[in-house]
């Protein structure tokens, strides 16, 4: 950008008068609402998590150490559901970080980049696009789940 001189020419725009510029222009954010917002839909999806654990453990005779796996695999399922009806960006518009700390919001940034790029095709479009995301990931639980073990095995931890 440039600002006029009072000659009529052209010169170039300071980086401290273009961030004074640019900050008349972004939106203030209300953190205090953001962090109860974050915090009440985060719970919500928690205690979600904690009523279908429990209908496992209550009606299919599971115990709580069983029950984890089908818990997460269906707020998984209903966060991809969700995701496939445009439901879930709508909650992580208005939820933020409340919605994308747990499962649900890894599934929906997953299932959103698979819905995004399936017009490219099966293989290429939904399976690259999808796992470019999910690869670091997977990479990252690897890595960590092999130093927690190694430090385990070494330190003969319980």
């Amino acid at each position: 950008m440039a600002a006029k001189a009072k000659s009529g020419t052209s010169m170039p725009m300071s980086k401290e008068l273009y961030k004074k510029q640019a900050s008349k222009f972004q939106p203030k954010r209300n953190v205090l609402q953001n962090a109860f917002r974050a915090f009440w839909v985060g719970g919500t999806i928690c205690l979600l998590g904690q009523i279908i654990q429990n209908i496992y453990i209550t009606f299919f005779d599971f115990t709580e150490k069983t029950a984890g796996n089908p818990t997460v695999a269906t707020l998984i399922f209903i966060s991809v559901l969700l995701t496939g009806l445009g439901i879930y960006d709508n909650i992580g518009q208005y939820a933020g970080a409340g919605s994308a700390v747990p499962v649900t919001g890894f599934a929906n940034s997953i299932a959103s980049a698979a819905i995004e790029h399936r017009s490219e095709g099966y293989v290429l479009g939904v399976g690259g696009n999808m796992f470019k995301l999910a690869g670091s990931v997977i990479v990252f639980g690897v890595v960590a789940a092999f130093i927690a073990g190694l430090i385990k095995s070494i330190f003969g931890l319980v």
